[in-house]
């Protein structure tokens, strides 16, 4: 009985359509394949800073008597036939052909790699595949490519094992953040990066209403993250219970206009050096719940929290995470995945590990 598979598609030199054409045709003709669906064609730039020229990329449902091994050959047999070349200082391509499932095959030999290894941190990937099967689960990932899909916001994006693997948590107060990134630290044998709050001399007196020292407690704030983010080594895992981003979030809710306007300045002229997340964690929860957890814990300088502030909170990491666009993002719905809860945290940990060099 045949398998069904799914095979990727590109070319960024010469006639990229023409190129696509004859790829899909050798493809049809080929022993052992049937062409069964393909998705639409997507322009995209190439990965990085390079100077390539843009990419045409699809993806293609097949039915195959073939073995992947087989396959494989058969994609590289066809790559070679259109001159593909192996060689040079880029990556350009004619042609190229990429195995990205095959059943629910897990492979991992010398030259074959089933699932494709980074096909859940390429949209033009993903979204083609959503064209066809949208409810298709990644082997290895257990998601299905629609998840996989939403997590990179129409972004694509590889690792680098000689940058910093920082994994940042996003969320309201009392969402869980510490809590996770503690437990993640342990599965990950990563580094917690902790916010300094109860080291703020500033924080307080602003909650309590001083708001004339609101700019203090930013800047405190945005100067102990700049050292904390730029001390990660190239390769070091590590978690902070905070994202960067977040600075702007408080700053606008706190700071008049003047003083936001300066804090931003400033922030500008320090953040240069700080490692870029990997990955980014949100933590979402009802501003309810979180004020719930905000009494419970009893932070004297956290009681006078008002509701409304922490709606518009929530209201700002929404929009955060709807325009991100550094990194993919894992979101977890709190209500059904308890942040306290090691084998929930291990099993997330090991889900982490595939967004990470």
């Amino acid at each position: 009985m045949p398998n069904i598979a799914y095979i990727g598609l590109g070319s960024n030199l010469g006639e990229r359509a023409k190129n696509l054409a004859a790829g899909i045709g050798l493809l049809k003709n080929a022993p052992g394949i049937e062409v069964l669906r393909k998705s639409s064609i997507y322009e995209t730039l190439p990965l990085g800073a390079v100077a390539q020229p843009k990419y045409l990329n699809g993806v293609f449902e097949i039915a195959t008597t073939l073995d992947p091994r087989q396959l494989l050959g058969t994609l590289l047999d066809i790559e070679n036939k259109l001159g593909r070349v192996r060689t040079g200082p880029d990556n350009s391509r004619t042609i190229d052909l990429d195995l990205l499932l095959y059943a629910d095959n897990i492979i991992n030999e010398p030259g074959l790699v089933v699932p494709h290894p980074r096909m859940h941190l390429r949209s033009f990937v993903l979204k083609g595949l959503c064209e066809l099967s949208p409810l298709l689960v990644h082997p290895l990932i257990k998601k299905t490519v629609a998840v996989l899909a939403s997590r990179l916001n129409g972004g694509d994006y590889f690792t680098d094992f000689s940058k910093p693997q920082l994994i940042e948590m996003a969320g309201v107060i009392a969402v869980g953040k510490t809590t996770l990134a503690s437990n993640l630290c342990s599965s990950l044998n990563a580094r917690l990066i902790a916010e300094a709050y109860d080291t703020n001399p500033f924080l307080a007196k602003v909650y309590a209403g001083k708001h004339d020292l609101a700019l203090d407690s930013q800047l405190y704030f945005l100067m102990t993250r700049v050292e904390q983010l730029s001390s990660i080594k190239p390769g070091e895992i590590a978690i902070a219970d905070y994202v960067f981003e977040k600075e702007f979030i408080y700053a606008k809710r706190l700071l008049d206009a003047q003083q936001c306007d300066l804090y931003c300045r400033i922030n500008n002229g320090v953040s240069g050096s700080i490692a870029q997340p990997s990955l980014l964690v949100y933590l979402k929860d009802t501003p309810q719940r979180c004020l719930e957890r905000i009494h419970l814990r009893a932070r004297p300088y956290e009681q006078k929290i008002e509701p409304a502030f922490l709606e518009e909170l929530f209201e700002d990491y929404q929009a955060l995470v709807a325009e991100w666009r550094i990194s993919p993002v894992i979101t977890i719905t709190v209500d059904g995945f308890d942040c306290r809860d090691r084998a929930k945290t291990d099993e997330l940990a090991k889900e982490i590990k595939f967004y990470l060099a």
